[in-house]
């Protein structure tokens, strides 16, 4: 049954959602622009309860007195904001300093959660965005501020350890990145939309304060054409090509589940947790398949099982196999990201792991919301199962080019040097 008709049969919003269900119709009917369609899905799961009623509402734009396409324009600019940074952070830890680029990068999302907590208009709500790396669109472990540090994050770990325990150490801090912004999902339904800011203003400061005594050794590298230019654009081709399959599906599961399903937020919100939890302990396991059959066969297995996992959603008309999908997907598709972090360390040299690991992460992130508008003009036609095809089929091209470009090179496994 295709899901035009799942969808009919299933309302958006059932009764006590007459808003969602208002503007759903609303939006469809009138096959409005698929960028403002992709912010009005994506933004949904974020919303959390403001008051005791079973309503709960969208922070409607009229409200904001701002059109919607201005709110999709600044996540829009945050996203691709995050993905320069990343790069910026990149070449400024190769060419200037390790230490002194964590230290500056540690401050900008305190920096940026105090802006949009003490700011009253959109200048300030832009002006955080874009230095924070907010979006509207975004999920665990997809980006943020986070994802723009994590290039010098992991070149300062590929200095200090050797290449065997590496996808261990990436493993660890993966899983615990995952399990507190997991909990951070949760904690934010305690409070109300701005003081949450206030508190990731307390949080995050704290963190950046503990790196201020962290001694880092410092491998400075030259402004110069890349030796690893070569292994850096594979690297890039297929990271950018598995953010743009990403982008496609991640953002838009829970919107999915309102749609053909009628789950309602708060029960997906306990769903979402779950799935999270259950990504970041996966990654625990990356060591394993790391040193057993190599990072190439690590990604072949779990994100080919996650594609035919994923193509089933729109196939088949069950919510507890819909679920299961669902709590399982994420974990397939991060698993073996430690192995890969580990093998792009270990095939570049170590004056230019920033740079390499910054240029990786703005093709990733940029496809990745480049893919979250195709997906709303897929949304806003009723064509929900062309996400999950396209994602499946890009998918398998993505695991040829592995094969094609790193079947054969001794970094499959961990050197034990």
């Amino acid at each position: 049954m295709e899901m035009r008709f799942l969808f009919q049969r299933h309302p958006c919003f059932i009764a006590g959602r007459e808003y969602f269900d208002e503007q759903l119709r609303h939006t469809i009917s009138r096959r409005q622009n698929p960028i403002d369609f992709a912010f009005f899905l994506s933004y949904l799961p974020q919303r959390r309860r403001r008051n005791d009623h079973d309503c709960i509402p969208l922070p409607h734009p009229q409200r904001l007195r701002v059109q919607p396409l201005t709110l999709g324009f600044i996540f829009t600019s945050a996203a691709i904001a995050t993905a320069g940074i990343g790069l910026l952070t990149g070449i400024l830890a190769d060419i200037w300093g390790r230490r002194s680029t964590l230290l500056v990068m540690a401050f900008t999302l305190p920096v940026s959660a105090i802006l949009v907590y003490v700011g009253h208009g959109l200048p300030w709500l832009f002006a955080g965005a874009t230095l924070g790396g907010y979006s509207a669109t975004g999920s665990l472990m997809s980006g943020g501020v986070g994802g723009a540090v994590q290039p010098i994050q992991t070149a300062i770990v590929a200095s200090l350890v050797r290449s065997s325990r590496r996808t261990a150490l990436f493993s660890i801090f993966g899983f615990a990145t995952g399990i507190f912004a997991a909990l951070g999902v949760l904690a934010a339904k305690l409070v109300n939309t701005r003081g949450t800011f206030l508190v990731a203003f307390i949080i995050s400061l704290i963190g950046a304060l503990l790196v201020l005594p962290l001694s880092v050794p410092e491998v400075k590298g030259k402004a110069r054409r890349l030796k690893g230019a070569k292994v850096i654009g594979k690297f890039s081709l297929t990271g950018m090509l598995n953010g743009f399959a990403q982008g496609l599906v991640t953002p838009f599961l829970i919107p999915f589940f309102f749609l053909a399903y009628g789950v309602p937020k708060e029960q997906m919100a306990h769903y979402g947790f779950a799935s999270g939890s259950i990504a970041s302990i996966a990654l625990l396991g990356a060591p394993l398949l790391d040193r057993k059959i190599g990072f190439v066969w690590a990604i072949t297995l779990t994100r080919g099982l996650g594609a035919a996992l994923v193509v089933m959603l729109p196939l088949f008309h069950a919510l507890k196999i819909a679920l299961i999908i669902y709590l399982l997907f994420p974990a397939l598709r991060v698993i073996a990201l430690p192995a890969q972090q580990r093998a792009l360390t270990d095939m570049v040299d170590v004056d230019e792991t920033g740079r390499a690991l910054g240029i990786n992460q703005v093709l990733r992130l940029t496809s990745s919301s480049a893919a979250v508008t195709l997906t709303g003009y897929f949304f806003s036609k009723q064509n929900f199962a062309a996400p999950f095809y396209l994602y499946a089929g890009i998918m398998a091209i993505n695991i040829f080019l592995y094969f094609r470009f790193f079947g054969r090179a001794r970094e499959q496994f961990a050197s034990q040097q």
